[in-house]
């Protein structure tokens, strides 16, 4: 097969790109340029998608003797990912940026550039097992279950999955290091990236006040009404936050206060006590099933609600306006925003059988 391999310029996808060369693949490098001002991105091993990830990846493609190409994306990644996480944080939703980086950039429009030069599938760094069983895609998280990553691959479709190699899926992070090294690639050792890419100091509240502007608002006490304090936007908070809501004075029990919903047009940001964040029903729309239909309804699964945690046992049932999934325990913090992901209990939890953007909550 002709295969793109997505080179960030981690150890991760230098990996996956050399595991795909010697599997006999016609292999050819791509970093993605993001930023049309790349200087102005994190620098350091924390970051990525930085001029230093350029050049490791470059280097690791020398080494692999691949031909290596950097193509830019800036325009598209703006547009997809910085404006749209933006907008739903002053809609009042929680976005995960790598979800939507992965569906609309990495698996869109990468995708689609390489289906057009003649490519047969594109290969990402990325921990997650896939299999083609009669035809159809099936997405199963990974051996590692601390750097499982199914969660942010599963808004993938069907025909997107089709065409995806991740070949670190059966391996842990340490053997990924340990091969990186044997292969003389100068990133085996560098540090995982983190937080967000296109935030250079890591302050999420600041990025978006640059962006949004400030819109002042009450935050109020949800069981009594009191107004306890005063806020420069709802897109400062989450739901289940607890720290920095500058709240004037404490609570008459003592207790610590959570954020427990968001209102962008009156500008309120209701609080009240952890026991009030319990969540047993969340409804989810535009659903995407990688086995291109949706289960038999209702049906069994554990769902996840962030990339790391927040699973539970639960109940699906599909209708025309999405999913609604009753839990059989509650869950705190789940931000409408946020992607629900439902996996099959009868395939060891692992295997994923859809997901869903996170509407609202009961």
């Amino acid at each position: 097969m002709r295969v793109l391999a997505a080179m960030s310029g981690g150890v991760d996808s230098a990996v996956a790109a050399a595991r795909a060369v010697e599997a006999g693949h016609e292999v050819i490098g791509v970093h993605l340029a993001l930023s049309a001002k790349p200087g102005t991105l994190r620098t350091g091993a924390r970051g990525c998608c930085t001029i230093e990830d350029s050049r490791d990846a470059r280097r690791a493609a020398d080494i692999l003797g691949i031909p290596f190409y950097v193509w830019d994306f800036a325009e598209r990644f703006t547009e997809e990912v910085v404006e749209t996480f933006v907008g739903e944080y002053a809609a009042g939703r929680t976005p995960n940026p790598c979800v939507t980086c992965n569906e609309k950039i990495k698996f869109e429009a990468l995708l689609d550039k390489a289906m057009a030069l003649g490519f047969d599938a594109v290969a990402t760094g990325h921990y997650a097992r896939l299999s083609i069983v009669d035809g159809v895609p099936e997405l199963r998280r990974a051996a590692d279950e601390d750097k499982d990553q199914s969660y942010v691959l599963a808004s993938l479709t069907s025909e997107q999955l089709a065409h995806a190699l991740f070949p670190l899926g059966d391996s842990h992070k340490p053997e990924v290091r340990a091969e990186a090294e044997r292969r003389g690639l100068a990133v085996a050792r560098k540090p995982d990236s983190h937080d967000i890419c296109f935030i250079p100091d890591g302050d999420t509240k600041k990025f978006l006040e640059k962006k949004l502007g400030e819109r002042p608002g009450e935050l109020v006490d949800a069981e009594t009404g009191a107004v306890l304090g005063r806020h420069t936007g709802v897109h400062g908070f989450t739901v289940g936050q607890r720290k920095g809501l500058g709240i004037e004075a404490p609570a008459p029990d003592g207790r610590p206060r959570y954020v427990l919903s968001l209102e962008p047009v009156s500008g309120t940001v209701k609080v009240g006590s952890a026991d009030r964040l319990a969540v047993t029903e969340i409804r989810g729309d535009r659903p995407i099933w990688p086995g291109e239909r949706p289960p038999a309804s209702p049906a069994e699964c554990v769902v996840q609600v962030r990339a790391h945690g927040g699973t539970a046992d639960a109940v699906a049932e599909t209708d025309s306006a999405g999913v609604r999934i009753r839990l059989r325990e509650p869950l705190r913090g789940v931000a409408p925003g946020q992607v629900v992901v439902l996996y099959r209990p009868d395939r060891g939890g692992d295997l994923v059988l859809g997901s869903a953007k996170i509407a609202a909550t009961a």
